[in-house]
């Protein structure tokens, strides 16, 4: 069974948004490649981005906590929990998003500086 992303990032089903951001935060510095060096590093800094993703962004949390982690995660590989970014049409289970989606190195560096 795969972990749970709030388990991942340390926080309550309930957590807001900000909460979710500052744990994300606190997590990514600690766990980055770049800084850790646990051979696990990479995948896990994975897994936080993951969550923050999936948890930050309003439909998609609706959905993981409708669906459960391990539904959630197979709907999300097939392409089916949507986007519906900016300028995208997906709707709930539409897999149609948008320009959205996982950021770059420049993103991360910006969430710190």
């Amino acid at each position: 069974m795969s972990e749970d992303f709030y388990d991942v990032l340390g926080v309550s089903r309930d957590a807001s948004e900000d909460e979710i951001k500052q744990a994300y935060r606190k997590q990514a510095a600690e766990h980055h490649p770049d800084v850790s060096d646990d051979e696990d590093a990479e995948e896990r800094f994975k897994k936080i981005q993951k969550a923050k993703e999936v948890l930050t962004d309003e439909e998609k949390r609706r959905q993981y906590d409708q669906l459960g982690h391990d539904r959630f995660t197979e709907a999300d590989k097939r392409g089916a929990t949507g986007g519906g970014g900016p300028g995208g049409a997906g709707g709930p289970f539409g897999g149609a998003g948008g320009a959205g989606g996982a950021g770059g190195f420049e993103d991360i560096f910006n969430q710190f500086f």
